[in-house]
């Protein structure tokens, strides 16, 4: 069983939605869409999420086995003129079966390889639920530093949970 990482493109965009979904459902507090929100999209939304264009504002890595998603991770760019330089990680997903096999780490240096392609960003930032310590310790190892606290971030059921939120400086 090879274990690959990759870049997902339009045609990857069931798996990818069906990954997610399952996501947002088991993981409520850990994500601000809803799997309501999100399953009533088109197929042609997840599809342009996946554009593998050179110039996409939103990649999506993943890693595959047996042509099987075990986990994924996002970055998003900023196309505002004065924010250019930012970027942030998105839709980090790991299922449990597939954990502490060092997959969450390597989708985070995909997309961290990633965005230092693009000699403009200088920021990849994150936000991760309180509380998420493993997230938070996987995050600090990979060289992300703690910014602030957000509080009643993400409306989860009648109460709210708080965002941590994360950045790390690509210039060294």
């Amino acid at each position: 069983m090879t274990l690959n990482y990759r870049r997902l493109t339009p045609a990857d965009a069931p798996a990818y939605r069906a990954l997610m979904l399952e996501a947002y459902e088991r993981h409520p507090d850990a994500f601000t869409s809803d799997v309501k929100e999100r399953e009533a999209l088109p197929a042609q939304w997840w599809e342009k999420r996946l554009d593998d264009s050179a110039g996409a504002s939103e990649v999506v890595f993943a890693a595959v086995e047996n042509g099987h998603l075990l986990g994924v991770a996002g970055l998003c760019v900023e196309t505002r003129k004065k924010a250019r330089h930012k970027s942030t990680l998105f839709g980090m997903y790991v299922p449990l079966a597939h954990r502490n096999r060092g997959i969450g780490a390597r989708l985070v240096r995909s997309v961290l390889d990633h965005a230092g392609t693009r000699p403009e960003l200088l920021v990849v930032q994150l936000t991760v639920t309180q509380g998420n310590t493993e997230a938070v310790g996987l995050y600090e190892r990979m060289g992300f530093v703690t910014f602030g606290l957000e509080p009643l971030a993400v409306a989860v059921g009648t109460g709210f949970v708080a965002k941590v939120h994360m950045w790390k400086d690509l210039r060294g």
